[in-house]
C-alpha cells in the first residue's frame, strides 16, 4: 500500500533503540545502551535554572522562535568550552544542533550525493553507518589499530574511492573505547587534506576520561578547514536536552544552517539556555568530576568481572575512558545469536556486527558499564560467562 523511498524502504531502526525499549524492564541487566548513570543526572540544578530563566526579564525570547545558528548565550559558551579543548572558531563557525547525531546527518546532507562514499573506522558508531546508508553512501572501513587508523590503508583507500567524508570518533571509540595517539591524528589531517576528504571529528566522549593524559582533537591538527568537530553535552550534562555544537569553516557550517533550517528550524531556546547558565554558574567540570568517579568505579568493576569470570579465548579492551568495552568472543560464536539466550536469562548487549561496514565482527560484543552499579555488573558479566562457556563447549563437540 505504501511506496516508501528508495532510501527508507530497506532500513530498520538501529539495534539500540530497538533493544532498549525491552531493557526498559526492570529485570534486565542493560550492557546495551550508551547512557549517563540515572544518579548522575544535574536534576536540582537544572529544576534551578529553569525557573530562573523562565521568571526572569529574557523568558519570552527564550519560549520564541530564536536564530537557526543558536541561541547567543550559548553559542558564547560552547567557544568557551571548545577553546578549552584547544578549538578555536571563528564568530560564524559554530552550528548549534538538537544533538551530535543531528550534526553527523546535517554533514552527510550538506556533502553527500547517492553513490559518493564514506570512510569509516571498522568498527564504527552504528548510527552514522544508518545515516550514511539513509543519503544512500558507499561506506568503506578502514582498518583500525592500538594507535588509531592504520594510515596506509586509509591512504590506499582515499586514493582508490575519492570519499566525500572520512567520519572518526578518535577519543573513547563507540564502540571500542579505542584512543587514537596524537601522532595517528596529525597523519589522518594530513592525509585528508592532501586527498580532499573532509573529516568529522565526533567527541561525546573525551570529557569522560579515568586515566591517562588528553590528547588533542584532530581539530587542533587542521589549518585548512579539513575537519569539523561535532561535540554533545548529552553524557556530560543530560541527554533529552539534545545540546550540540558543530564547528569548523563558515562556509561547511553555513551549509549545516541551511540544512538545519529544513529539518527543525532551530535547536530549542530553552535547552540551549539551560546548558549556557549551566556552563555560566560554573556547574560543569566540579559535577563532571563527581560522575567521572562513579563512571571510573563502574569501568573496574566490569573489567574486574570480566577477569573473573570469561573463560579463556575472551578478549576484550581496556579503555583509560568514555562509556564501553568491546569484547571478541571465541571464534565461531554468534553474537547476535546468543542475545536472544541472554535476555531470557535477564541480560542485554548490543552484538558487534551492527557496527561494521562490512557486516563483520560477528563474534564481537560491546559492553556499556555507566547504566549498571556494581552488583548488577557483576551479575550480569557471570551470566553472560556461562551462556559464552555453554556456546564455546557446543562449538567443540
Amino acid at each position: 500500500m505504501y511506496r516508501f523511498s528508495d532510501r527508507l524502504k530497506d532500513l530498520n531502526g538501529t539495534a539500540t533503540r530497538e533493544i532498549l525499549k525491552l531493557t526498559s524492564r526492570p529485570d534486565i541487566i542493560s550492557f546495551a545502551g550508551g547512557m549517563p548513570a540515572s544518579e548522575c543526572l544535574p536534576r536540582a540544578e537544572i529544576a534551578d535554572i529553569t525557573a530562573a530563566l523562565l521568571s526572569g526579564d529574557g523568558a519570552t525570547a527564550i519560549l520564541q522562535y530564536g536564530k537557526t545558528e543558536g541561541y547567543a548565550p550559548f553559542v558564547e559558551q560552547a567557544a568557551e568550552y571548545l577553546l578549552r579543548l584547544g578549538i578555536r572558531v571563528a564568530d560564524d563557525g559554530i552550528q548549534v544542533l538538537s544533538g551530535g547525531q543531528q550534526g553527523l546527518d546535517l554533514m552527510c546532507k550538506a556533502f553527500l550525493n547517492k553513490g559518493d562514499t564514506v570512510l569509516v573506522e571498522n568498527p564504527t558508531y552504528l548510527a552514522f553507518l544508518q545515516i550514511a546508508k539513509t543519503y544512500e553512501a558507499n561506506i568503506v572501513g578502514v582498518d583500525a589499530d592500538g594507535d588509531g587508523l592504520v594510515l596506509y590503508d586509509l591512504e590506499s583507500k582515499l586514493k582508490r574511492y575519492a570519499p566525500k567524508l572520512l567520519y572518526v570518533v578518535p577519543t573513547f571509540s563507540n564502540p571500542t573505547g579505542k584512543t587514537y595517539c596524537a601522532e595517528n591524528r596529525r597523519a589522518i589531517v594530513e592525509l585528508c587534506e592532501r586527498y580532499g576528504t573532509v573529516i568529522i571529528e565526533d567527541d561525546p566522549y573525551s570529557r569522560l576520561r579515568y586515566d591517562g593524559a588528553d590528547v588533542p582533537p584532530l581539530k587542533t591538527f587542521d589549518r585548512n578547514g579539513t575537519v569539523v568537530f561535532v561535540t554533545s553535552f548529552s553524557k556530560t550534562v543530560a541527554p533529552s536536552l539534545r545540546a550540540a555544537v558543530a564547528a569548523g569553516p563558515p562556509e561547511a557550517i553555513r551549509k549545516l544552517s541551511i540544512g538545519k533550517q529544513g529539518a527543525d528550524v532551530q535547536s530549542p531556546a530553552l535547552c540551549q539556555a539551560i546548558v549556557a547558565e549551566y556552563l555560566r554558574r560554573g556547574y560543569f567540570y566540579p559535577t563532571l568530576a563527581k560522575n567521572l568517579a562513579v563512571y571510573k568505579t563502574r569501568r573496574d568493576a566490569m573489567l574486574a568481572a570480566l577477569d573473573k569470570f570469561m573463560p579463556d579465548g575472551v578478549t576484550y579492551t581496556r579503555p583509560d575512558g568514555g562509556l564501553f568495552i568491546w569484547a571478541t568472543l571465541p571464534h565461531g560464536i554468534d553474537a547476535a545469536a546468543m542475545l536472544p539466550e541472554a535476555i531470557a536469562n535477564n541480560v542485554a548487549y548490543i552484538s558487534g556486527r551492527e557496527f561494521f561496514a562490512d557486516g563483520g565482527g560477528a563474534n564481537t560484543v560491546r559492553l556499556n558499564f555507566s547504566s549498571s552499579d556494581e552488583a548488577r555488573i557483576d551479575e550480569g558479566i557471570a551470566t553472560l560467562a556461562e551462556i559464552i562457556k555453554r556456546k564455546t563447549g557446543e562449538r567443540r563437540k
